[in-house]
């Protein structure tokens, strides 16, 4: 596992390197600042958007969606329930099933890799109501708590590996970019950077090899992310706005509703938006430098890379959800592809 960890960084770039020790003086006190910056934002207390969306679907069995992993998961920084990732891909799939879709969090806030093997238990409680799909969002905490990566994808790979076999599908949204959070500056934003890019490369490779899917989620998808910070972090600084989530939300839909057969896919990769076969290892760290891109396995040693077509963020995302419904996304996500 080590070495195939080493390979993704290799691709992805190369090591952080030395630093000398005025440098590190430097690192150390952009981190000191950045910790100030986030911690003068409030915010608020997560919502619970546990419960079942698209019930003007009918009586049908619901499809079981299940987040685990950190605070991006649970969607800390939003205050309405319809803001959150969940309940965002909970009526998504919805829409595109045309099924009743029932929604459940186990992630929590500050959570790291190591927790999730008590998350993954929760998610598996009840032997009769193995999720249909599980996605993990985590990777945030394990870079600002200095996790070793060996040690950070041991478990998420053991995650994956036991939802997998008790029978669920699982895409996992990999590390986001730590280097576009706004009190973070200069050297601290690159090396910030640099290590969440090849932890996400490393997330790809073990997630890839027990037979999940990842989405990179890097920098909340870049374009949008770059031309709007101020509307896509929350009042903390730190967290996502409701636009941000949802952005990240759009980019994970389609992969959600791939695993389960339920968006189209085409035979044919298409080479000019960079889709190929590629080693796992060279997936993973394009992947990384690339949000929103989506990584699946093949034939070993072999991964399919994929960017998905997605729409652009909304001009108003949703603001209520007073009965969670598959009404909250365009019309334009039904099929297309």
């Amino acid at each position: 596992m080590a070495r195939r960890i080493a390979a993704g960084a290799a691709y992805g770039g190369g090591g952080i390197g030395l630093l000398g020790a005025a440098a590190v003086g430097v690192v150390l006190a952009e981190v000191q600042l950045a910790k100030r910056s986030v911690r003068g934002g409030t915010a608020p207390l997560p919502p619970h958007p546990d419960g079942l969306y698209g019930t003007s679907y009918g009586p049908s069995e619901p499809l079981r969606l299940v987040l685990l992993g950190d605070s991006t998961a649970v969607g800390q920084g939003v205050r309405r329930a319809g803001q959150t990732p969940g309940a965002l891909l909970a009526s998504g799939f919805a829409a595109v099933a045309e099924r009743p879709v029932e929604l459940r969090i186990v992630a929590e806030p500050g959570a790291r890799s190591d927790d999730l093997e008590r998350q993954v238990g929760r998610a598996l409680l009840d032997p009769g109501r193995t999720p249909d799909v599980c996605v993990i969002m985590i990777g945030a905490n394990d870079v600002t708590h200095r996790m070793p990566p060996t040690q950070s994808v041991r478990h998420l790979s053991a995650a994956v590996r036991r939802l997998r076999t008790a029978g669920a599908e699982v895409v996992v949204g990999t590390c986001p970019d730590l280097g576009t959070i706004e009190p973070v500056y200069q050297p601290l934003r690159w090396l910030a950077r640099r290590v969440s890019r090849q932890l996400a490369a490393a997330q790809t490779i073990v997630a890839v090899e027990q037979g999940g899917r990842t989405v990179s989620l890097g920098d909340l998808l870049g374009p949008e992310f770059a031309a709007n910070p101020r509307e896509l972090f929350g009042p903390d600084n730190y967290h996502p706005s409701a636009e941000g989530y949802a952005t990240a939300a759009m980019a994970v839909l389609p992969t959600l509703c791939a695993v389960l057969g339920l968006w189209p896919e085409s035979d044919r990769l298409d080479a000019g938006r960079h889709e190929g076969m590629l080693p796992v290892a060279k997936a993973a760290a394009e992947a990384a430098s690339e949000a929103g891109t989506e990584v699946t396995g093949a034939r070993a040693p072999w991964a399919l890379l994929k960017h998905r077509r997605r729409r652009r963020l909304p001009t108003s995302v949703p603001t209520k959800l007073a009965a969670p419904t598959a009404d909250t996304w365009p019309a334009e996500l039904h099929g297309s592809d």
